[in-house]
């Protein structure tokens, strides 16, 4: 396949770093790849700290862009269908509070991939994949990754924000981070959950604590391969979009596309 998508997966994964393009920088990065020579889309994924609500600027960036927000917890939602013929492994693992199998979460992003290939698609926004160094591996042999925008929150900002309203909002992170592959969470939904100021603190803060602590091989792999872009979140939505256009140098094409709306 052209368009440096490898769509190719083996369920017998090595650990040996695979060759990939090294970028000059997270901006240079992000810049190169809207307007690539290849002509094809970006192939970009989100991660973020709960609370960061990275699955609004992913939508967002997808719109944008013109490439589709592939969200991993939405395609192994959708085998969990008696109609499906891996319903019963996903249900069964879920049920056991065991992990979903990464041959299986990597078997339906290959998938989609190739669906959307064979629709057109070049490019891609990536959300809630990978979770560990060993899945960002994975995911090299499945496609080339531009750049990683990893959403940052203060403490601060994050107990303001929800401690100020009693609730917290579970940000579709449904899939939590374990070495051995993705444990999906049926009982989180998009909506927010009620819970009381003190519980939430402290579950907020547990919650940020080991996210920190497992993310991290994940930030050191991407930015050792210079494609990882921190990006702090503070303010309002509009503000915080604003500050992530700027920082991915996306500000013309926004306006742009602004501009056709407003013409249109």
């Amino acid at each position: 396949m052209d368009h440096q998508l490898r769509l190719s997966y083996s369920t017998t994964i090595t650990k040996t770093t695979s060759h990939m393009r090294i970028s000059a920088g997270p901006s240079t990065a992000a810049a190169d790849s809207v307007g690539s020579e290849s002509g094809r889309g970006v192939q970009w994924v989100i991660m973020g700290e709960p609370g960061a609500k990275k699955h609004l600027y992913a939508e967002r960036l997808s719109k944008l862009l013109e490439v589709p927000h592939i969200s991993m917890g939405s395609l192994v939602r959708q085998e969990l269908n008696p109609l499906s013929s891996l319903y019963k492994q996903i249900a069964n693992a879920v049920n056991q509070g065991k992990l979903v199998p990464e041959d299986i979460i990597f078997g339906l992003l290959s998938k989609r991939l190739e669906e959307g290939y064979r629709r057109g698609e070049t490019g891609f926004i990536l959300d809630g994949i990978p979770r560990t160094r060993m899945q960002a591996e994975i995911l090299d042999q499945i496609a080339d990754i531009d750049l990683v925008v990893n959403f940052k929150c203060t403490e601060e900002h994050l107990m303001k924000k929800h401690l100020g309203t009693g609730t917290y909002s579970s940000c579709r992170d449904f899939h939590s981070m374990s070495n051995a592959g993705s444990n999906l969470n049926l009982h989180l939904q998009d909506d927010q959950l009620k819970s009381s100021t003190a519980d939430i603190g402290g579950s907020w803060k547990e919650k940020l604590r080991i996210y920190a602590e497992q993310s991290k091989p994940v930030e050191d792999y991407y930015r050792m391969r210079r494609k990882l872009l921190d990006f702090q979140v503070a303010g309002a939505p509009g503000e915080t979009w604003q500050g992530l256009l700027a920082a991915l140098n996306l500000q013309h094409i926004n306006a742009v596309s602004s501009s056709q709306k407003l013409s249109a």
